[in-house]
């Protein structure tokens, strides 16, 4: 789950980082009253899930309730990378002496989360390992052992920052790690990480990643998740419980585990097709389950084939053939279904299947065999 900016700093400020302070609005009225209670100067940002939102005039400086609502109104509206902006976040103008870059994140073939830290901040962190890769102060922290302060005053003095702003810097930097680590997050980056003219450091942007398997141990994630980005077929998969991405083709996707999955994508595009989707059942769907995915997938205008493609662990065949007998009874299917059901119990699913084969049900041998298939029916 990524973050929008004002969430990641309420997720910041719960573990006592400091940020500065700001309004969230929805409206130019909103955004001049918030403006009017944190007193100008302020900064008008655009809240969406996306970057480059200070070059496409996202993030606009106002020196007075006019020039807020100016901005506001500039900004609310505004087409950022394909997001719509509809929410605001005013933010009291920092004084900025010097910006920084800090961030935790997982480093899997470490097995170590990696901390990277940066006396040129405020540009992307691509850039500057780029053309200055030296500038990267990196650290890699054993999650059984977690980060000491005398780690971090290491790191901190490797990075060169201002020293100034060490004892700051150490000091946030072991709050952002907790944070990462407590909130069961993927990432936890600041940039910029500002240093004041008053020698403060503070956490000026926030941007923030989140597991969402980890939603049952975050009750209030909840509020999270309900401002994720998603259209109406991911919506609708979502509240099924499946794990749904939308893609732009006319062939619908569903196998059971991601990386079946991933490979089904994968081979519908190589021999000629365009996957409309990717969906995973999961390693132990049921006829309840293949029924839901099903019904997901038919409510999509733009998929013209359906592949389903299952290789039976846990999944038992006979369970996956049930569902699509079921989902065909249940709901008039638009497209036509090329299944290929293999492993566990593969042969019980596939006799249940044949007296309800037709055109609009066709199973074949191999995965291959399907894909061209049902990239065919597609065209």
């Amino acid at each position: 789950m990524d973050l929008l900016e004002y969430q990641g700093k309420g997720f910041f400020a719960e573990h006592a980082m400091p940020v500065p302070k700001g309004k969230y609005a929805e409206t130019v009225d909103e955004a001049v009253a918030a403006a009017e209670e944190l007193s100008c100067p302020v900064v008008v940002k655009a809240q969406v899930h996306t970057g480059g939102r200070g070059k496409a005039g996202g993030v606009k400086v106002a020196d007075s309730l006019d020039e807020v609502r100016t901005h506001a109104g500039n900004i609310l509206g505004l087409d950022i990378k394909g997001h719509i902006v509809e929410q605001l976040w005013i933010e009291q103008a920092s004084d900025i002496a010097e910006e920084y870059y800090a961030s935790f994140t997982l480093d899997r073939s470490e097995r170590k989360h990696l901390g990277m830290l940066s006396a040129q901040g405020g540009v992307e962190i691509e850039e500057v390992a780029e053309h200055d890769p030296d500038a990267i102060a990196k650290i890699w922290i054993d999650p059984v052992d977690g980060l000491s302060r005398e780690q971090c005053a290491e790191w901190v003095a490797k990075a060169k920052l201002n020293s100034t702003a060490t004892e700051g810097a150490i000091d946030i930097l072991l709050k952002l790690y907790a944070a990462y680590e407590n909130g069961d997050a993927d990432l936890a980056e600041i940039n910029p990480l500002i240093l004041t003219g008053s020698g403060e450091v503070i956490a000026l942007d926030a941007k923030v990643t989140l597991d969402g398997n980890s939603t049952f141990r975050h009750e209030d994630y909840s509020a999270y998740d309900a401002t994720q980005p998603r259209d109406d077929r991911e919506q609708a998969a979502h509240a099924k419980g499946l794990q749904y991405v939308g893609l732009s083709g006319s062939v619908g996707v569903i196998a059971n585990g991601a990386g079946l999955a991933m490979s089904t994508v994968d081979v519908v595009n190589q021999v000629g097709g365009s996957p409309a989707n990717f969906l995973d059942i999961g390693g132990g769907a049921n006829a309840d389950v293949m029924a839901s995915a099903l019904d997901v997938i038919n409510n999509d205008p733009a998929v013209k084939s359906i592949f389903i493609n299952i290789f039976g662990g846990i999944t038992r065949g006979e369970e996956i053939a049930k569902g699509v007998i079921e989902a065909m009874q249940r709901v008039e299917i638009r497209s036509p279904i090329v299944i290929r059901l293999d492993g566990t119990n593969a042969q019980e699913g596939r006799d249940l299947l044949q007296s309800h084969l037709s055109d609009r049900l066709i199973m074949s041998p191999t995965m291959l065999d399907a894909a061209h298939k049902v990239t065919e029916l597609a065209a």
